[in-house]
């Protein structure tokens, strides 16, 4: 592409900049990923290491950690911080990456940096998360934000974000996902996730897996830092006393008890007992846990977060943060809904809330890419589902008549269809008013019905 002089450069032209100039994991895949810390604290060190002058929360994970950051952003806003978010991928506006407190950076923003750093991006070459990771925090330090919440880009102990010294890390959960970079086998993904664990910082594991657990505590230990597992401190039931079934599309309530009072400072009083949540599938009630043990610590450090802020900013998690495509309602009549679960295990829980919503038929409109093994994941996939494959706009998309091949031999049936929309639009047309649509399989599906 014919670059512009920078003076001349609009918002979509930087954008357009970045996307051609820079590696970009979710067009290339492993290719785009510079290992180690190198670039990112070079480039950092130029803007004078904006990631020493604001308070943070690191968040890493498999499944969960996107979620899980826009709750505790949301808790945080409420409570009165100016709160920084910064997540990754963005669904339709890169915007979506960086904001405060709910606001997307601007875009004049973004083409400001980029046009003030545009000799140290082509010297430095970073790959294009580096560059939006050294944006998010220059902007987080103009903004003079009190804390903000860092979602990690993959794996944790090499990923850009891990140039930051929290306040306290958070580790969701540890699943089969990235096998190619990050390892394959639990303990190694859980090795790379520990890797945010810093000396003296507390860290809440989301969930206590045998597999990985003496990783977090030798970790731990090593670094002196407390270790307190959220799976140990709460217990989610379902406020009705029935099975955990969504109430509707739009909100589902719970009761959350704690298991006991080893956090310090914490009381029954304390303890949040009725919560709606508008996130409403079902793996959300594993990340409240996750949540409310992180607000239990960032609590201890000082931080001034009642219950009732806790209760009201989870009523509006989605419109106080903008976060979307986690089982996501686009439309009634048919139900048309949206994740982005795109692992095993984030496949495992989308079927879980799929069988826990009525319908009278299941249409699925999937996609995913071509660098990861799915042969797993279609083995998971209900055989009694009408399937519309198709492949999302992006270079890494899976062919959709490949997908369709690979389907067929694990015993789904469906046609393909070159584009997102006209999968859906054709599942839109077959589908009776009480049948269920889900859309999914990637990410960069999801993006593209949001």
């Amino acid at each position: 592409m014919l670059i512009p002089d920078r003076e001349r450069m609009n918002y979509q032209q930087t954008i357009e900049y970045l996307y051609s100039r820079l590696p970009m994991f979710s067009s290339q895949g492993q290719n785009a990923i510079k290992p180690g810390l190198k670039n990112i604290l070079r480039f950092c060190k130029i803007l004078n290491d904006p990631q020493t002058k604001f308070k943070s929360v690191h968040v890493a994970g498999t499944n969960g950690k996107g979620s899980t950051s826009h709750m505790l952003a949301a808790i945080l806003q409420t409570a009165g911080y100016k709160t920084g978010l910064y997540t990754s991928p963005h669904l339709r506006d890169f915007r979506e990456r960086i904001r405060i407190n709910g606001e997307m950076i601007s875009e004049a923003e973004v083409t400001g940096f980029v046009a003030d750093n545009r000799q140290n991006i082509e010297q430095i070459e970073p790959s294009f998360f580096e560059t939006t990771v050294a944006l998010a925090f220059q902007h987080f330090v103009r903004h003079k934000v009190e804390v903000a919440v860092i979602e990690v880009g993959l794996g944790g102990r090499l990923d850009s974000t891990n140039i930051i010294h929290p306040l306290l890390s958070v580790i969701t959960n540890i699943g089969l996902d990235h096998v190619n970079i990050l390892g394959d086998t639990l303990s190694q993904i859980a090795s790379e996730k520990a890797g945010i664990i810093k000396p003296g910082v507390p860290v809440v594991i989301g969930e206590k897996q045998p597999e990985v657990e003496p990783v977090f505590r030798r970790t731990a230990a090593d670094n002196g830092s407390k270790i307190i597992y959220a799976s140990d401190e709460w217990e989610v039931i379902a406020a009705s006393g029935r099975k955990m079934i969504p109430d509707s599309p739009s909100k589902q309530s719970v009761s959350i008890r704690p298991k006991g009072l080893s956090v310090a400072g914490r009381t029954p009083e304390r303890a949040v007992d009725h919560v709606e949540l508008d996130l409403t599938g079902l793996y959300q009630l594993k990340n409240l846990a996750t949540v409310l043990t992180s607000v239990d610590q960032l609590r201890l450090k000082g931080f001034r977060i009642t219950e009732e802020h806790v209760k009201t900013a989870l009523k509006q998690v989605t419109a106080i943060t903008g976060l979307m495509g986690r089982w996501q309602t686009l439309s009634t009549s048919p139900l048309v809904i949206c994740d982005t679960g795109h692992n095993e295990d984030g496949i495992r829980e989308v079927l879980k809330n799929i069988k826990a919503t009525p319908y009278s038929r299941l249409h699925m409109v999937i996609g995913m890419v071509k660098d990861k093994d799915i042969s797993k994941i279609l083995r998971l996939l209900p055989e009694n589902a009408v399937y519309y494959f198709c492949q999302p706009d992006i270079p890494r998309a899976k062919d959709a008549d490949s997908l369709t091949e690979e389907a067929r031999a694990a015993g789904l049936t469906g046609n393909a269809y070159t584009s997102v929309r006209q999968a859906l639009n054709a599942a839109e047309k077959e589908a009776g008013p009480e049948d269920l649509i889900f859309v999914g399989g990637s990410t960069f599906v999801v993006a593209e019905v949001v």
